[in-house]
């Protein structure tokens, strides 16, 4: 079944969309959650909450991309929970992606336009890599897959996927600096 017409699910308050949803998107959204949680059950649960989460944003919201929207709230949804579940505890390898991704982020980025601006260099700054690094870059800070996963997948030694991480990272701060967003 194609997106518009799981949309139109969601409109009409069918509850074959959270179905449909399930079959088109639940591995995708598994696959999300385990990277963060590290855990079958816990991601199950996060999956299970996603969908409820689209049910109750869908509508008034309309996505324009199922696919992005339910990844977005699979992210948030996994990451609140990682935060809820360990916040006396280090798991020690998504602690280190998110301090490698907190190295990113700009200071005082508070107010929705400054949320907006900082979202709109990161896409044109993702316009200048190339494919390979995108991917990279993307399976790393957003999917928040490992070294070697990384590496395996994209038949890469996991020193030239770390070596073209930390490069990316520091044109990234440097193009933010460029325009005028510091971090």
């Amino acid at each position: 079944m194609d997106d518009k017409t799981i949309v139109e699910l969601y409109f009409d308050r069918n509850e074959a969309a959270i179905t449909e949803t399930d079959k088109k998107y639940g591995r995708y959204c598994h696959y999300i959650a385990l990277n963060i949680l590290a855990s079958e059950q816990d991601s199950e649960e996060c999956v299970n909450d996603t969908y409820l989460a689209a049910w109750n944003a869908i509508p008034p919201h309309k996505p324009q991309r199922l696919s992005t929207f339910l990844g977005k709230l699979t992210r948030n949804i996994s990451l609140s929970r990682y935060r809820r579940d360990h916040a006396e505890k280090r798991v020690p390898a998504t602690e280190l992606i998110l301090e490698e991704a907190l190295e990113l982020i700009p200071d005082g980025g508070d107010s929705s336009s400054d949320s907006e601006a900082i979202s709109l260099a990161l896409s044109e700054f993702l316009g200048t890599l190339t494919k390979r690094q995108r991917i990279i870059f993307l399976r790393r800070y957003y999917y928040m897959c490992g070294i070697s996963e990384i590496a395996d997948s994209l038949s890469l030694s996991e020193s030239n996927v770390k070596t073209i991480l930390s490069r990316i990272r520091k044109s990234l701060r440097a193009y933010l600096e460029k325009e005028g967003i510091s971090i």
